[in-house]
């Protein structure tokens, strides 16, 4: 993923949904990779820039096409936190035929991001 602005990011994913910090790389005032983790998942992301790889992610005509799926243990707590943010919700918090409590919302950025409690395939050992 690539962020306009990866420090304030940081700072959204950290302070409002739970992330932590492993390492971030700045170099000339830009971060060039972050990682975050959650629980035992990882993001990694960085600076907007316009490069091989920055020209295939990000907007597509003026629309954001990326959507994250995060499996939380209390989606209701983080919906409070993300409104309390200020944060856009797209899907207010609900009861899923599939067995999830989970919403949507937007990321300073404009990014959909879900969380919820459905965990796909968490029984099965990693490849």
């Amino acid at each position: 993923m690539r962020c306009r602005d990866a420090e304030a990011m940081i700072g959204w994913l950290k302070d409002v949904v739970g992330f932590t910090e492993r390492v971030v790389y700045r170099n000339g005032g830009m971060i060039h990779h972050a990682e975050l983790a959650y629980g035992p998942s990882i993001l990694m992301f960085g600076q907007s820039r316009d490069d091989e790889y920055g020209k295939l992610v990000g907007d597509i005509g003026g629309r954001r096409t990326d959507a994250i799926y995060v499996a939380v243990d209390d989606p209701d707590t983080l919906h409070a936190k993300v409104k309390a943010a200020g944060g856009r919700i797209e899907m207010e918090l609900r009861d899923t035929d599939y067995g999830s409590r989970d919403f949507a919302c937007r990321d300073p950025e404009g990014n959909l991001w879900s969380f919820g409690t459905y965990r796909p395939k968490a029984d099965e050992k990693p490849l």
